[in-house]
């Protein structure tokens, strides 16, 4: 029987836990200078075919976890895995062209002298020819752009330019597709069309990928599990409506979506604030910042309700209206378009559904 040490009971859990995800980083560290830790003590798995959004402001690092994974920089602790390999940390390095890895920057970086085929067939030099022009026109028509291999990245738009980026990123069949701001250079109607198309693209392909953005909705409707990152740290790991409805922290749920919070008093499973007693989504004690959403505030007109419509914004699909109640304090609230709502309006304000608190 052979012993194995707790040191290397601890490796082999490792290596095992990193080769059933294709992505694994664990207890990452990136410094810049002696002062900026930009990546502080990251960990997190990604497995195959799922798509996980690095979700948060500018400047948290976000960005610079991508630039890990690439193998673009150097961790100063940690290690990072792919497909079951230790790219970086423990001695180990591997560059960025034998990782596997296909990006695909905020500027698509085109070379805007070669044709669409041209720039898609960059990564396959040491690929036959045969095969090479084979391999571009399957990623043409995957991307939904058959018959355009001949034209240049100017003659075409920039949700074109932005799907020509992503057939090169997978050209080489990477374990791992990495998206930096993919989408912040479009129109904002390009961009949702675009976005929807890239998802079907990622899904189609069975691409395991990591996607950096700071926008919430971006992040919401692509990613399978979206990670919440503020000051270099991974505050919170979730499917979208975990991040969205339950919230680790007050930070986590101010980024994510509009917020209101409202002082009141946790007993358990419940929360007594200026809108009554509420039901806890989790339980808390004692005082608490009860955290509400606009589409969480349901208002209808009441004679003798408990707040007054301040201001109302009509955008179609719904209302954005600001109440205030009895005591002073002021919430946002959506309401359907059919309602009839004025300034100095008197509603009756209610909540749907369980809420988050906080302590204070």
């Amino acid at each position: 029987m052979i012993a194995i040490h707790h040191t290397e009971k601890k490796q082999v859990v490792a290596q095992r836990s990193a080769e059933l995800s294709v992505i694994e980083m664990r207890g990452v560290s990136k410094r810049f200078g002696k002062h900026t830790l930009a990546v502080n003590d990251v960990s997190l798995s990604v497995q195959q075919g799922r798509l996980v959004a690095l979700l948060g402001p500018s400047g948290c690092g976000k960005s610079t976890t991508l630039r890990l994974v690439a193998g673009l920089e150097f961790p100063d602790q940690g290690e990072i895995w792919l497909a079951g390999k230790r790219v970086a940390g423990d001695g180990a390095w591997l560059p960025p062209e034998v990782r596997r890895v296909g990006m695909v920057f905020q500027d698509y970086a085109l070379f805007p002298h070669l044709t669409i085929g041209d720039n898609i067939a960059f990564p396959l030099t040491n690929m036959p020819a045969r095969r090479r022009h084979q391999r571009v026109g399957e990623l043409l028509e995957l991307v939904g752009l058959a018959g355009l291999a001949q034209r240049y990245p100017h003659q075409i738009s920039g949700g074109q330019q932005q799907r020509v980026a992503l057939a090169r990123a997978m050209a080489a069949d990477p374990a791992v597709v990495l998206l930096d701001e993919p989408f912040s250079n479009l129109d904002t109607a390009l961009r949702t069309t675009t976005r929807e198309e890239v998802r079907t693209i990622l899904a189609a392909a069975g691409a395991t990928t990591m996607l950096v953005t700071h926008d919430q909705e971006e992040a919401f409707s692509l990613a399978d599990t979206v990670a919440v990152m503020l000051d270099g740290i991974l505050i919170q790991v979730g499917t979208p409506q975990d991040i969205y409805l339950r919230p680790a922290t007050r930070a986590v749920a101010s980024f994510v979506g509009a917020a209101t919070f409202l002082p009141g008093e946790a007993y358990g499973d419940t929360v007594v604030c200026a809108l009554g007693t509420l039901p806890l989504a989790r339980p808390a004690h004692g005082d608490v910042n009860v955290l509400l959403r606009p589409e969480s505030v349901v208002i209808q007109p009441d004679i003798v309700g408990n707040a007054c419509v301040r201001e109302v914004r009509f955008f179609g699909a719904y209302q954005a209206t600001c109440i205030q109640l009895r005591d002073g304090t002021c919430l946002d609230a959506r309401a359907i378009p059919q309602l009839d709502l004025r300034p100095d309006t008197p509603v009756a304000a209610t909540v749907a559904g369980p809420v988050m608190a906080y302590a204070t």
